[in-house]
């Protein structure tokens, strides 16, 4: 029933759930009542770690109408659950843009009320008839509010919810809201702050104590206080308190970080319409969606997203892109046929200001205010999401993690069976009720080592230290691990591959049909009247920021190669004219030709040019375009700039040189960045008004072709060599950039991203167009013949290249795609069965707009990559938090969004992060295995012991938890990364053949081992039931001393004897030895002998453990519980140790590490495995390859597919024929085969 009433809210959206109704039920909660009282509250413990069970524990199903409590759950693949509670909320309409008019403006709250919403208990104030209940509940910081149109619950985001047109919102938002309906819509939208609360620390603590592992914890401390074992207690309570005092301060330091972050514009005082010419000051807090606010001259930080319906504004939008070069934002179009278009917060956003961003200056008309009409407010703005996006981050998904718990599920196992075994061995004893409560007990704190979890991060802790040390500054340490798995990294181009700056190479104009020669400089007296100087010098954004020129880098490397000035209008003239003074660019008096010097008329003037309306660049659109004035001059021109193949369909054609293409190739090929600039002279007939209210269309269209710009975007010198280090280590690199296609291809070449005898396929994809489907045009940028013989090069790459990945496909070798933004968007609609082998095989994707870079992450996450992505920040906030490890090369706030942030502004800390991942991940498995083997050890003494009614001491517990354990599993920690990068990553699971093979193993030999000892010592014809007068270090080989009379009490625990002390001392050594070889260093980790600390420690602890073995000192031996045994005994211990640790060493080292490594676990590392042995294979090669299929079909890995889903794609591609298209095909949406069509 449930699943057939279930809803989803969100749907679509990446937080998008499912949500089913509940209500109290009175006989449950007293039933969870009573079981929470019998069981000490572990109940109530169970149900807080289980919100699915306390929902159904104490609720009963019913409606989404008429639920008081809700359980949601997540529709991705963590399918988190969460209980939230319903709330009642009375306002007069059901809707925040419902109109107020026919309603009674005294039914509203009064002003405390609306903010808080009224809940159940104002019923009574307004009557039934006249009010409307609207159910609503928070989460998240998202109010989700009851629609009984879609039966359903919905969230309100803003004016965007009433898709108005741009028209619309001039003519009908404009005027802004009554304090009536203010008030009203804040019922909905609640005040308009993004409000971080920082938790006391009481309920941090809470919140941090009740986790599991710490109730565990407390749980063993308890049950050790019962048995008087105060040492390790008070040792484990101090490390947690450690533990849970730095992880409170972690916390409590973001969350004040992060509320300082959001503080600048949570409460500022802004001036607010309230229609007609009223202008009142209110708080920021108070502002809805619809409310008209004015953006001050000076400025101000942006306390909501706002869309502009009068004047410009120019914008530090640093804080949400990344970008620190200022942007300018114009007002939304009210005429023309953009103004039809509805309003979409992404589409617009050159004309909205966001929540967080600084207004540096605005240009107004005289008498007239820059004006911004509310659109979101507090968590729905941009700001807000992201700051949401930090309150409540995705669970980190990683395979060790899940494996942790499935082994620790697996421990819990072996505990059951211990706890069952030691009740039923005490019962057939005797044993008092208590003791066999306290010992059964005690067995699950010996089998799940209550450690683990500090010993678990302290390897995760150090890596992020080192990290710090190379520059690389983490806000989400978990994510380290996580980069010891990735095998695919996107880079972005500019700012990270490239140098951030452009230089100009040179111009080249369009004389008739043809182009002139290049020239370098631009700023010769020659050109100084010429169009495509004046389009330099004026198709920008650029402004004056105190005293200096700022904006786009490559409109100030354009605009300085002119030599011209720019002046702007002080405010002091702006208000003395109407028409507002327009920005002027001039060249420098120096240069002005001499013809118009000697003329007093013309002096400076034709040369001064006015810029009267500005159309900003648009990603979208690929172009900028200006409306200027020359002076002196009655008509006006419109200068273009942008992409050149976007600049040539907009002019008249016969003004565009026949070498266009051609040329346009020659440049891009070389790595150059080409802009195309345009102009058309403006009917003379047209005002300074009406181009106010002109849409760009208009203007943008039959211009004439001026020539190209050739901007230089040299690439970083670390560039090529990391790029070769990662793909060495067998790690796929993208570039996804903004860019040209043909610079990014020639700048992948470059770089070494694709090399020079690879082809490279673009895939040019054109949506349908009336009867024709959408289709897929082939083109081949390099000539078929540049590869005749692929066994050669496949040959030639494995001889150049050491150590990469021979099992690669030659596929991989052989061929590159090359996507624009436009087509990967068409692609992903209309060619889904190609996506998956696109990607697989695609290096470059160009034109990508910011949420096409996120889409590209997560359908390469779909294949089951690992993905990386860096980026400079600019544009790349979605795709760096998307992406398994985002690694942002910018500073600024942006990077708050991004796991990792580094202080070089180049890609050498990629590798340098995979290092450290790798070693993190590698330190992980090492402690993990070492717990198990620590807790399967004392497991097995401790079981052993209890036979004979007998168990360890409580200083031995505290000697082997203290001494050895801590000690070794936090110095163990300590290896740094490996110097270079290896073709092979660390294995992501526990549950997988070598750490399964490695953990049995040593588990086997451990308890061989001991259960010899324990037989071998009961043996001994020394051995006799120890009592405090027993002497066996006196015994001679051949008698046994009579028995005497007992005059001492006996050791009621009955801890002192020879098992126990023979035990002791072969588990302490098998402690130390699975330490040593669980602690691996290369490929992945520096040599254990690098490890000072962890070698001291070894070194001390074997020297010590040696030394009470051999040479008994009895204060320690007395100290310890440990009987004097013979010293023959003491010799055969220390045999049995030196072969319990060579037998160790021989099965991880030799059997392991050599031999199952080599021939069976790396089978599945590569794409294409071997199906028949060569017949030139030498004998070893044979050989190897017969014990690999041995190997592999005893451990039942024979013929297994790959289980990732990249890999099965490739394997899947080897076979098909049609794969890569043929140069010049056409694919179409409708066809599964490719059609041939005439070259391109």
């Amino acid at each position: 029933m449930e699943t057939r009433e279930t809803k989803i809210i969100n749907q679509g959206l990446e937080d998008e759930m499912e949500v089913w109704g509940y209500q109290p039920c009175l006989w449950k909660m007293v039933l969870v009542g009573v079981g929470a009282v019998c069981s000490g509250g572990l109940l109530l413990l169970l149900l807080y770690w289980l919100p699915e069970w306390g929902v159904k524990g104490t609720c009963t199903y019913t409606s989404l109408r008429d639920a008081r409590t809700l359980l949601l759950r997540t529709t991705d693949e963590f399918k988190q659950w969460f209980r939230v509670s319903v709330h009642v909320m009375v306002a007069p309409g059901r809707k925040p843009f419902d109109s107020l008019d026919l309603l009674s403006t005294s039914l509203l709250p009064n002003r405390d009320n609306s903010i808080n919403s009224v809940h159940e208990e104002h019923h009574g104030k307004c009557s039934q008839t006249q009010t409307a209940q609207t159910h609503y509940f928070t989460h998240h910081s998202t109010k989700y509010c009851w629609s009984d149109v879609m039966q359903n619950f919905e969230v309100f985001q803003g004016l965007e919810d009433l898709k108005v047109s741009c028209a619309h919102i001039h003519s009908d938002h404009s005027s802004g809201l009554s304090k009536t309906l203010q008030e009203y819509r804040m019922l909905f939208f609640g005040e308009n702050e993004i409000a971080v609360r920082v938790p006391s620390v009481f309920k941090l603590l809470i919140k941090e104590v009740l986790n599991p592992f710490y109730i565990f914890q407390l749980f063993s401390v308890v049950l050790w206080s019962f048995e008087d074992y105060y040492y390790y207690a008070t040792a484990i309570v101090f490390m947690s308190s450690i533990s849970i005092a730095t992880s409170l301060y972690t916390i409590k330091k973001q969350y004040v970080m992060l509320r300082d972050m959001v503080a600048a514009h949570s409460v500022v005082r802004v001036s607010v319409c309230r229609g007609n010419q009223d202008i009142e000051q209110a708080l920021s807090t108070e502002l809805v969606p619809g409310d008209v606010i004015i953006i001050p001259a000076n400025g101000m930080i942006m306390p909501c997203d706002a869309v502009l319906i009068h004047g410009t504004c120019i914008v530090n939008e640093s804080m949400l892109t990344g970008e620190s070069v200022p942007v300018t934002k114009t007002s939304l179009p009210s005429v023309g046929e953009e103004a039809s278009d509805s309003y979409n917060i992404e589409e617009h956003k050159r004309h909205t200001l966001f929540c967080g961003t600084r207004v540096i200056q605005t240009r107004f008309y005289a008498g007239e205010l820059v004006k911004a009409v509310v659109v979101r407010t507090g968590f729905s703005t941009e700001k807000g999401q992201l700051v949401r996006s930090i309150l409540y981050p995705k669970p980190t998904d990683f395979k060790l993690y899940r494996d942790a718990y499935l082994f620790l599920l697996c421990l819990v196992g072996v505990a059951g069976i211990g706890f069952i075994y030691t009740i039923v061995l005490s019962i057939m004893h005797k044993v008092p009720a208590k003791t066999i409560i306290i010992e059964s007990l005690d067995i699950i704190t010996i089998t799940v080592p209550p450690a683990l979890p500090a010993a678990m991060t302290a390897g995760i802790v150090y890596a992020q230290r080192r990290l710090k040390h190379i520059g690389i500054f983490c806000i989400s340490p978990q994510r380290i691990n996580i980069c010891g798995q990735l095998n695919l990294v996107c880079f972005d181009k500019t700012g990270t591959l490239t140098e951030d700056g452009l230089d100009l190479w040179g111009i080249q104009r369009a004389e008739g049909d043809s182009f002139s020669p290049p020239e370098s400089d631009a700023a010769k007296e020659s050109l100084v009247n010429s169009a495509f100087v004046a389009c330099m010098a004026s198709c920008h954004s650029l402004t004056n920021i105190e005293g200096e020129l700022s904006g786009d880098p490559l409109d100030l490397k354009m605009f300085s190669a002119t030599g011209w000035i720019l002046e702007e209008p002080t405010e002091e003239e702006t208000a003395l004219h109407n028409p507002i003074m327009p920005t002027v660019v001039r060249p420098p008096k120096h240069i002005v030709p001499e013809a118009n010097q000697n003329n007093p008329l013309t002096q400076n003037m034709p040369c001064e040019i006015g810029i009267v309306r500005q159309f900003p660049f648009s990603s979208a659109l690929q172009r900028m375009s200006v409306v200027v004035r020359r002076l002196g001059e009655k008509h006006m021109d419109a200068y273009l700039k942008g992409a050149p193949e976007v600049v040539a369909v907009l002019c008249k054609q016969q003004t565009v040189p026949e070498s266009f293409t051609e040329t346009l190739e020659t440049y891009t090929r070389q790595g150059f960045r080409v802009i195309a600039l345009a102009h058309r002279q403006l009917e003379s007939k047209l005002s300074w008004h009406k181009v106010q209210s002109l849409s760009r269309d208009l203007i943008e269209t039959n211009m004439d072709f001026l020539g190209l710009i050739i901007m230089q975007n040299k690439i970083k010198v670390e560039t090529a060599g990391v790029l070769r280090e990662l793909r060495k280590a067998n790690i796929r690199t993208l570039m996804v950039t903004g860019d040209n296609m043909l610079t990014a291809i020639s700048v992948a070449r470059d770089c070494g991203m694709v090399r020079t005898h690879e082809k490279v396929i673009i895939a040019d994809a054109v949506p349908p167009k009336e009867s024709q489907p959408a289709s897929i045009t082939w083109h081949y940028t390099e000539n078929n013949q540049t590869i005749k013989d692929h066994q050669t090069i496949e040959m030639n790459l494995e001889e150049e290249e050491e150590g990469y990945d021979k099992r690669v496909t030659q596929l991989e070798h052989k061929y590159h795609f090359a996507v624009s933004g436009r087509a990967f968007a068409v692609i992903m609609e209309h060619f889904p069965q190609l996506v998956q082998k696109l990607v697989l095989r695609a290096t470059v994707f160009a034109r990508m707009a910011p949420d096409q870079k996120t889409q590209l992450v997560e359908v390469l996450q779909s294949i089951d990559y690992t993905v990386g992505m860096c980026g400079d920040g600019a544009n790349d906030c979605g795709a760096l938090k998307r992406a398994h490890s985002g690694i942002s090369l910018s500073e600024l706030e942006a990077s708050v969004a991004s796991p990792f942030t580094s202080t070089t502004a180049n890609i050498s800390c990629v590798p340098n992060l995979i290092r450290e991942g790798r070693a993190a991940l590698i330190t992980s498995f090492c402690v993990f295995k070492f717990m198990a083997l620590y807790s399967i050890i004392q497991y097995v003494s401790v079981t052993l012991l209890y036979s004979i009614l007998s168990n360890l001491g409580d200083f031995q517990f505290l000697f082997i938890d203290v001494a050895i354990i801590l000690i070794i599993a936090f110095t163990m920690s300590l290896n740094p990364a490996w110097k270079e990068l290896v073709c092979h990553r660390p294995p992501s699971s526990l549950i997988s053949g070598p750490l399964l093979f490695s953990v049995l193993t040593q588990i086997l030999t451990s308890l061989v081992f001991q259960v010899l000892v324990f037989l071998l010592v009961r043996q001994q014809n020394w051995y006799e039931t120890w009592t405090p007068q027993s002497d066996a270090c006196n015994v001679s080989s051949f008698g046994v001393s009579p028995g005497v009379n007992v005059t001492n009490p006996h050791d009621h625990k009955n801890i002192r004897n020879y098992e126990n002390t023979s035990l002791f001392y072969v588990s302490s050594f098998q402690y130390i030895s699975v330490a040593i070889i669980f602690s691996k260093g290369k490929p992945f980790r520096q040599p254990s002998y690098k490890n000072w600390p962890f070698m001291l420690s070894c070194i001390g602890l074997y020297t010590f453990l040696l030394l009470i073995l051999l040479y008994p000192i009895p204060a320690i031996d007395k100290f310890l519980d440990i009987v004097c045994v013979p010293h023959d005994w003491r010799v055969t211990l220390a045999i049995i140790v030196v072969v319990n640790a060579a037998m160790s060493f021989m099965l991880e080292i030799l059997i392991l590490d050599i031999i199952l490594w080599r021939l069976v676990f790396r089978e599945n590392q590569g794409v294409n495995r071997p199906s028949q042995t060569s017949s030139a294979d030498t004998p070893q090669e044979a050989n190897d390859h017969w014990g690999s299929s041995f190997l592999s079909w005893l451990f039942c890995r024979r013929n297994k597919p790959p289980r990732v889903r990249y890999m099965n794609v490739a394997l899947e591609l080897q076979d098909d024929t049609d794969w890569p298209p043929k140069p010049s095909t056409v694919t179409y949406a409708n066809d599964t085969q490719s059609q041939n069509s005439d070259p391109l």
